[in-house]
């Protein structure tokens, strides 16, 4: 969940090996459910708006849709089933079932073939998405249950603790059932309506409380006992509030009311089967794009333009603004105040890894410390909300517990002799400003879930090297450690998901590590779709655990 441009949410950031000038200039190749999809045009990343291109007749028929181009106005219809979405060369808006969606990049003719950007074709046509850098490989399937997805979050939730000048919070799991076995959590994305609620589902109460439930049901049946569900996607809220507006997701329109409060009925219906439930909060993600006009009134970016820095297509709350911090601080407080929830749950939106992002006005303004670098400024700037946000929480409900889930990496050994063997191109530390060793050694935080979305094969980031590894940071401490594992990767050309088999083993290393209390899966949709058979790999996994 961190975890910015446009494929920041695509990408499972980019940890790779120096590539060939060769292996650069690649063509890129697309997979549909495991197979690859022919095309006279290959997919490209346009360079000027860094949207990635995929030709839209390839897409559409792999998905059995029909396509109609008019040359005369160069615009493409594609239709399946009661979807129609219409895009015109040189319009930055798609219409969508008859609403106008805005869009990264316009359709594009290329040598008689249509290109569609991908984020239009994630949204809008049923697909999961996820980028292999390394492979220069799209691979996509088709969300199960109507569920629309958009991008894979690479920077994605995980579970957060805190603990309270070293008092440790969330020890009583209270209504929401035992973890005696070890948490096991799904993240569930409702950014993009990827895993919840699903497009068809806009503003229909009773289909959206299904869709919730078949879920839950599902993941019981895999042995799973925590969901760990995005209540703050993009600065706005899945849940009544006063400080910020209706997530969009709920109804296709950001600030309408959904006709009920959907939290609460997620909340009662995951604790009624004896579930945690954890609300996720993007910290200081402002929106998923830079434009304002669709935005409710109340919505951050249009209430204090003055706290937003942009980067890439993605807008940010600037962390370097105290009044900024205390207002996302509200906005969670208003969660832990007004309902039932077990844990608080941040991922790792914090400083983005990648862009320009302008704060320097900010570093000058905002500096009481008078700290030198600006680099160790943003760390503080993380490490005072970090901070803040722990106590608030656990002055408030010393039951709940606090944690948050960072990229996999914290840094390189080459960087910091302290650091994992790895050779990771992005590191929570370095790229983030997630200084995640003070949060487990001031006990800020009640359980760490790092992003592990690596094999036991990936020369680059090793699963094993990096569970070892963030094992020995949390040794000593009172901090859980909860591994983030990436089911979302399963039949995709990276080294070692080929099979469900590397999840399983990915366990069981686990199992023989007593510093691991839990394991988190990401996402809700790859679990649902039984990608690889996981479904029944996991039962298996557990069935035998729990009997021996």
């Amino acid at each position: 969940m961190a975890m910015p441009l446009l494929f920041a949410l695509l990408l499972s950031l980019p940890i790779v090996p120096q590539a060939s000038a060769a292996a650069k200039h690649a063509d890129i190749t697309v997979y549909l459910d495991g197979v690859k999809l022919p095309a006279d045009v290959p997919p490209y990343i346009d360079p000027k708006l860094g949207a990635t291109m995929v030709p839209i007749r390839t897409v559409s028929e792999g998905l059995g849709a029909s396509i109609t181009w008019v040359q005369k106005t160069q615009t493409a219809t594609i239709a399946k089933g009661a979807d129609t979405i219409v895009l015109t060369n040189g319009k930055k808006t798609a219409t969508v079932n008859g609403s106008a969606v805005p869009l990264d990049a316009s359709v594009q003719n290329k040598a008689g073939r249509i290109m569609v950007p991908l984020r239009l074709i994630g949204e809008n046509l049923g697909l999961y998405v996820v980028w292999d850098p390394s492979a220069r490989s799209v691979v996509m399937s088709a969300l199960s249950g109507g569920e629309n997805g958009g991008q894979n979050e690479g920077q994605n939730g995980g579970e957060n603790g805190g603990q309270n000048g070293g008092q440790s919070g969330g020890g009583d799991p209270g209504a929401g059932g035992s973890t005696d076995q070890g948490l096991r959590g799904a993240w569930v994305s409702t950014v993009y309506n990827l895993d919840w609620p699903s497009t068809a589902a806009y503003s229909n109460e009773s289909k959206q409380k299904q869709e919730f439930s078949a879920m839950l049901d599902q993941f019981q049946k895999m042995g799973l006992n925590a969901v760990f569900l995005q209540v703050r996607p993009a600065s706005d809220a899945l849940y009544r509030s006063t400080l910020v507006p209706w997530s969009k997701v709920l109804t296709g329109t950001q600030g309408r009311d959904p006709g009920y409060d959907p939290l609460a009925y997620l909340i009662e219906e995951t604790h009624r089967r004896g579930m945690q439930f954890h609300a996720w909060f993007n910290p200081f993600r402002a929106n998923t794009d830079t434009k304002t006009a669709a935005l409710a009134g109340n919505h951050v970016a249009v209430q204090h333009p003055e706290w937003i820095v942009t980067t890439g297509t993605t807008s940010y709350i600037n962390p370097g603004i105290p009044e900024a911090r205390q207002h996302i601080i509200d906005t969670i407080m208003e969660v832990v105040n007004g309902y039932d929830i077990d844990g608080v749950h941040l991922d790792d939106y914090f400083y983005p890894s990648s862009g320009v992002f302008s704060d320097d006005a900010t570093f000058a303004l905002h500096n009481p410390s008078g700290i030198l670098l600006k680099t160790d400024w943003r760390r503080d700037n993380i490490n005072t909300f970090v901070r803040d946000l722990g106590f608030s929480i656990h002055a408030a409900k010393p039951s709940v517990s606090f944690g948050i889930s960072p990229f996999g990496v914290w840094r390189n050994m080459a960087k910091d002799p302290t650091g994992s063997d790895t050779k990771a191109g992005v590191t929570a530390y370095d790229s983030m400003y997630a200084d995640v060793r003070t949060w487990i050694r001031q006990g800020w935080i009640d359980y760490v879930a790092p992003q592990v979305y690596w094999s036991m094969s990936y020369a680059a980031a090793r699963y094993d090297k990096l569970v070892d590894w963030w094992s020995g940071e949390v040794a000593g401490s009172s901090v859980k450690l909860y591994i983030g594992h990436a089911t979302y990767k399963l039949g995709t050309a990276e080294a070692g998901w080929q099979s469900s088999g590397e999840i399983v083993n990915q366990l069981k290393y686990n199992a023989a590590h007593p510093m691991v209390q839990g394991d988190i899966y990401y996402s809700a949709s790859s679990l649902l779709k039984n990608t690889l058979g996981i479904v029944q790999a996991l039962q298996n996994y557990y069935d035998s655990s729990t009997s021996s």
